[in-house]
C-alpha cells in the first residue's frame, strides 16, 4: 500500500515542526526558510498518513466489539472506514505524482566524452551548444564552470550551471548515456561511427542544502593543464577537492584564481553531494516512485542521434523526431513533452500494494 511508504516522510514532518520549535533554527533565518519549505512539500503526505492511522486505529477498536446486537451496525462501520482508507490511497497517489523535491532548483549539468575517441569529445561539445540554445530558448542564464577541451574543439569533459524558472523541469530527463551515429569530419572513407557521452543533470545546492566541514575535504592544488594562456603551468591555480566520506572527486582548474576554482569546485561538490543523498533517499522511497525518469541511472542509453537517417530518437518512451537539426539547435520541447506526459501516464498506471 503506498500510504505506508508514506511514514518515513510523516517522521520527518514531526521531526522539522520539532525544529522550527528550537530557538536555535527560529533565529537562523536561512534554516527556517529552509525547513518551512521541506514542511510545505510533504505535509501533505504527512496529514494523509496521519489520516490513515487514525482509521486503522478506529477498525481494529470497533473489530474488537463483540455484540451480536450491533453486528450489522459494526460491518457497515468497518467497511465505510476501508473505503475512506481506499480513498486516502488515490490521493496519495496523486500526491507522489507532484512530490518533486528539486522542482524549484537551478541545476548543475556535467558533460562527458564517452566511447569514440575525439568524435565523442565533438559530441560532448555538440550537446553542450544545444543545452545552452535550449536554455536561451526559455530565457534561462548558462554560466560553465569547468571544461577540459580538446585539440578538435570538443571536450573530455564540460560543467555548466543553469539557472531561473524552471531549469530542473525542463533538464531534469537528460541524465544518461547520449549516443551519436554519423560521419565523422575526420572520417577520410565516409564510414559511419557511433560515439558516446555521457549527461549528469544535479540539483544545485547551497550551504544550507549541505553542510561540509573543512575536515572532510582534502584540497590539492596543482597547475592547471589545459589552455588558458600565459598563466597555465606557471601557478597553482587548479584545485582537487576530495570528499572523504562520500569519495567524491571534483576538479576545477577553467579559472586563473585558486580562489575562483576552489569556489567553483566547492560549489559543484555540494550539487553532487545533494544528487548522491536524494539517490539514496529515492531508492528508500521506490515503492512510491516505480519507474520515474528522473532517477534513471545514467548507464542507461537513454537517447539517439542518428545523423545519416535526421532522426532522434529517445529510447525510454520510443519517441522518434526526424529533425535533428532543430533539435541540435536546441529545440528540445517536442521531446520534453513527450517524456513529461509519458512519465504522467506510467505514475497515474500505478496501482499501489
Amino acid at each position: 500500500m503506498m500510504i505506508e511508504a508514506f511514514k518515513e516522510l510523516y517522521e520527518k514532518y514531526k521531526r522539522i515542526n520539532s525544529l522550527l520549535l528550537d530557538p536555535k533554527v527560529s533565529a537562523n533565518s536561512k534554516l527556517v526558510m529552509k525547513y518551512s519549505k521541506e514542511l510545505a512539500s510533504i505535509q501533505d503526505a504527512a496529514r494523509i498518513y496521519e489520516e490513515y492511522l487514525k482509521l486503522k486505529s478506529e477498525i481494529e477498536e470497533l473489530r474488537s466489539i463483540t455484540s451480536s446486537d450491533i453486528e450489522n451496525e459494526l460491518k457497515n462501520e468497518i467497511t465505510q472506514k476501508e473505503k475512506q482508507i481506499i480513498d486516502l490511497e488515490s490521493e496519495a497517489s496523486r500526491i507522489v505524482e507532484h512530490m518533486d523535491p528539486n522542482a524549484d532548483r537551478n541545476v548543475i549539468v556535467e558533460i562527458r566524452a564517452g566511447v569514440g575517441g575525439q568524435e565523442s569529445a565533438i559530441f560532448a561539445g555538440d550537446l553542450l551548444r544545444m543545452y545552452i540554445r535550449y536554455a536561451e530558448r526559455h530565457g534561462l542564464k548558462t554560466e560553465i564552470l569547468y571544461s577540459h577541451e580538446t585539440e578538435l574543439g570538443g571536450f573530455k569533459e564540460v560543467t555548466f550551471s543553469v539557472s531561473g524558472k524552471g531549469a530542473y523541469r525542463l533538464f531534469k530527463y537528460e541524465s544518461g548515456v547520449h549516443r551519436v551515429q554519423r560521419v565523422p569530419a575526420t572520417e577520410a572513407s565516409g564510414r559511419i561511427h557511433t560515439s558516446t557521452a555521457t549527461v549528469a543533470v544535479l540539483p544545485e545546492a547551497n550551504e544550507v542544502d549541505v553542510q561540509i566541514n573543512s575536515e572532510e575535504v582534502k584540497i590539492d592544488t596543482f597547475r592547471s593543464s589545459g589552455a588558458g594562456g600565459q598563466h597555465v603551468n606557471r601557478t597553482e591555480s587548479a584545485v582537487r577537492i576530495t570528499h572523504i566520506p562520500t569519495g567524491i572527486v571534483v576538479v576545477c582548474e577553467s579559472e586563473r584564481s585558486q580562489i575562483q576554482n576552489r569556489a567553483i569546485a566547492m560549489k559543484i561538490l555540494r550539487s553532487r553531494i545533494l544528487d548522491l543523498k536524494q539517490r539514496q533517499e529515492s531508492e528508500k522511497l521506490a515503492s512510491m516512485r516505480k519507474n520515474q525518469i528522473g532517477t534513471a541511472e545514467r548507464s542507461e542509453k537513454i537517447r539517439t542521434y542518428n545523423f545519416p537517417q535526421n532522426r532522434v530518437s529517445d529510447h525510454r518512451n520510443s519517441f522518434t523526431t526526424y529533425k535533428i537539426g532543430n533539435v541540435m539547435d536546441g529545440e528540445l520541447d517536442e521531446i520534453v513533452n513527450s517524456l513529461r506526459k509519458w512519465e504522467t501516464e506510467r505514475k497515474n498506471g500505478f496501482s499501489g500494494g
